[in-house]
């Protein structure tokens, strides 16, 4: 019997290109519920997790959880999320 793993985005992850790209696309969407989704899958693919939910202040498990599909998490959690990863929020005019 074939076994198949379930199909991960992090595993595809690979370079910092990569990762750039992949939220570029996910925040041009606009989506607000894939924004957490993608950034935990970037904090994941880089193994920044525990430096992330330590900049939120916040658990590591707690921090999954709230980037997951049933988390909603605190704007500063997902700020921190963002600054972890290297970046910074800027507005432009839509």
């Amino acid at each position: 019997m074939l076994k198949f793993k379930k199909w991960d985005i992090v595993d595809h992850l690979q370079t910092e290109k990569d990762i750039k790209e992949f939220l570029e696309v996910v925040f041009e969407e606009g989506d607000p519920d894939l924004i957490p989704l993608a950034l935990g899958a970037a904090a994941r693919a880089r193994r920044l997790m525990p430096k992330a939910a330590k900049k939120a202040g916040v658990g590591r498990e707690s921090l999954y959880r709230s980037l997951s599909k049933k988390g909603n998490p605190y704007f500063k959690t997902v700020h921190s999320v963002i600054n972890s990863l290297g970046y910074k929020l800027k507005l432009v005019p839509a």
